[in-house]
């Protein structure tokens, strides 16, 4: 996967039919809205300077999804380097400047706390935040999310594993809103799991603090809905506090994890489901 995509650019400007020069402006928005941010990079914003600019418009930057991007690619031990960190950490920060504030979704892999702060100090809209296997994500940037996004309402961190408990408890302090949570970690290197595509001794730093994170959870996140805790080393009794902790909670997704479903259930028969 190439974020830059350079050689997929396309050369659509002779193409073009007379017709689509006459096109309004509202019928190219109402075109250029059925388009991902990437299509967009790699077509209209190649055309010419008109198409450029309606894709420029923030009202086109308040979504940046590259999640079903990289969906379409084979993992990569070369997403790790900083080289494509560097890209990712690019695009995010140009989609940020072209929101002009209006970010409401991100969805990226492999950015670093440096874009992320950038969004988080100029993004207070932002209500869903997925940064799955960012290794160069930490606190730093994570507490900025906290103090400058209070409408944050959906947050998967899956897999990166530069964020502690610390940022969770700021998180439950500031963003009351926040209904969804994931923290998955990679599985346990086994000879019966899916290979993992990742560095080995990024997989080495694997957090082994989940009973304090679900304290966290528990005592500073009352307003969960949803939470996935896949392959961490949460126990019973971890598990416990977060059903003791979160009253709203309807869904608890850890499928490594069997029995503590069913303390959650004595401890608590009348809420709709657990598991």
């Amino acid at each position: 996967m190439e974020v830059n995509d350079e050689g997929e650019k396309l050369k659509m400007g002779s193409l073009l039919s007379p017709g689509w020069a006459d096109l309004t402006r509202e019928c190219l928005i109402d075109i250029f809205s059925r388009l991902s941010v990437d299509q967009r990079w790699i077509g209209p914003m190649l055309v010419c300077k008109t198409w450029m600019n309606i894709c420029h418009d923030p009202l086109f930057n308040t979504i940046f999804d590259l999640e079903t991007r990289f969906q379409s690619f084979p993992e990569s031990i070369n997403w790790w380097n900083p080289e494509f960190e560097d890209k990712v950490d690019s695009f995010l920060r140009s989609v940020v400047d072209r929101s002009e504030g209006g970010l409401t979704e991100i969805r990226v892999r492999h950015c670093t706390d440096r874009s992320l702060s950038y969004a988080a100090e100029r993004c207070p809209k932002l209500e869903v935040l997925w940064i799955k296997s960012c290794p160069n994500v930490t606190d730093a940037s994570m507490t900025k999310i906290a103090s400058n996004c209070p409408n944050l309402k959906e947050l998967d961190m899956s897999y990166s594993y530069g964020i502690s408990h610390e940022s969770l408890v700021m998180l439950g302090r500031n963003c009351n809103n926040l209904k969804i949570l994931k923290r998955n970690l990679y599985p346990r290197l086994d000879p019966n799991m899916p290979t993992i595509i990742a560095p080995l001794d990024y997989l080495a730093t694997y957090p082994k603090h989940a009973n304090v994170e679900a304290e966290v959870i528990g005592r500073h996140m009352p307003q969960l809905k949803q939470l996935e805790f896949r392959y961490t080393t949460l126990t019973a009794k971890g598990l416990a506090l977060v059903g003791e902790g979160c009253s709203d909670l309807e869904e608890i997704n850890k499928p490594n994890f069997m029995f503590p479903m069913a303390i959650l259930r004595m401890s608590r028969p009348d809420h709709p489901r657990y598991g």
